[in-house]
């Protein structure tokens, strides 16, 4: 079982590459090994152990989130713990029914279908996706023209778990087939520093709680960006510290990479700067502000505004982005009293 989950070929890329092995080698195979998210393990640790004594394949399962929260890991955790096969796919590359049917008539029962970013799924393949979810079953055109008829085949009963980072973007019907829903929140600075101990550990480095600490800190709340800074600060402490991590030489190393202790990088300092010095504080308008910090629309959106709003340094309107009083203080700039009257109107009162 512990091959069949860290089997790199499952994930669609490169088995030999250095980042692929970083990235595997480093996922918790099971729940008591998974740090935060604790309100979801429980509820997923639940519905486990009653589809064990049942002796039943878990019910279908959504996981919803940021990029790199860990919903890949926990398909694979639910796998494990339900002792099945995992086989794992992206929306965007089933472009067939035929692909689709492909996977499902080969599921063995119980069998753990996972998913990945499937709010991008064609829907025609979402339509053929239905019936397969609540009955088990596939029809399957044969031939075409007068000659076409449809064939029925009975699925094995199995679990698919979808993993989307835009909710939204999935329609009611597909959300409503799913028997549980889980969204993923971005991690506190202690759950990192727990994950960033056991990274470090696995990579054999020497690394205390201090220098842990301050990689979680700037980590924006997320472990695959926590594990990536990890590495880089690995290098560095190698090269300029005697092989040791601790705050000193976690702090220099990101420092170096241009990340504060509030985790903001380059791209989030220009961001919240053109919004404020060449808009006025805004609003303004996302095209608008891709053109002004040189980046892709798609990028500011996806990547940058998430963590700016959920700080409180970026809100977004129907007229477009505002920068907010936290980020004039982050300028180090006197906030402007509209500012302050728009969040914290009770001030003026």
């Amino acid at each position: 079982m512990m091959e069949q989950f860290m089997n790199a070929e499952d994930f669609s890329i490169d088995p030999d590459s250095p980042d692929t092995q970083f990235d595997v080698s480093l996922r918790p195979p099971l729940f008591d090994e998974f740090c935060g998210q604790s309100k979801t393990i429980e509820r997923l640790m639940l519905l486990v152990e009653a589809a064990r004594q049942r002796d039943e394949p878990l019910q279908h399962i959504l996981l919803s989130g940021p990029p790199g929260l860990g919903k890949t890991t926990l398909a694979y955790i639910l796998g494990n713990a339900m002792e099945a096969e995992v086989r794992t796919t992206s929306g965007p590359t089933i472009e067939k029914a035929g692909d689709l049917a492909g996977l499902l008539t080969t599921m063995p029962r119980g069998g753990v279908l996972f998913i990945d970013e499937i709010h991008r799924l064609q829907p025609a393949i979402e339509e053929y996706l239905y019936p397969a979810m609540e009955d088990f079953r596939v029809d399957i055109m044969i031939d075409q023209g007068p000659n076409a008829r449809s064939v029925r085949l009975n699925l094995a009963r199995f679990t698919l778990i979808g993993a989307t980072t835009r909710a939204g973007m999935i329609s009611a019907p597909l959300r409503s087939r799913f028997g549980m829903n889980c969204r993923l929140d971005y991690y506190d600075a202690e759950e990192l520093r727990k994950i960033v101990l056991r990274t470090g550990g696995l990579l054999g480095m020497t690394i205390d709680n201090e220098g842990a600490l301050e990689v979680a800190r700037r980590s924006r709340g997320t472990p695959r960006i926590a594990n990536n800074l990890l590495r880089w600060v690995r290098d560095f402490a190698q090269v300029r510290a005697g092989g040791i991590v601790n705050r000193d030489s976690s702090t220099k190393a990101l420092e170096m990479l241009d990340i504060d202790a509030e985790g903001f990088d380059e791209m989030d300092l220009r961001i919240i700067e053109a919004i404020i010095h060449k808009f006025g504080g805004g609003p303004v308008g996302l095209n608008s502000l891709a053109v002004a910090v040189g980046e892709e629309a798609g990028t500011l959106e996806d990547v940058h505004e998430p963590y700016l709003i959920m700080q409180g340094y970026l809100s977004r309107t129907p007229q477009g982005r505002v920068a907010m009083p936290k980020a004039y203080q982050k300028l180090g700039m006197p906030t402007p009293r509209n500012k302050i009257s728009e969040s914290q109107p009770d001030l003026l009162s």
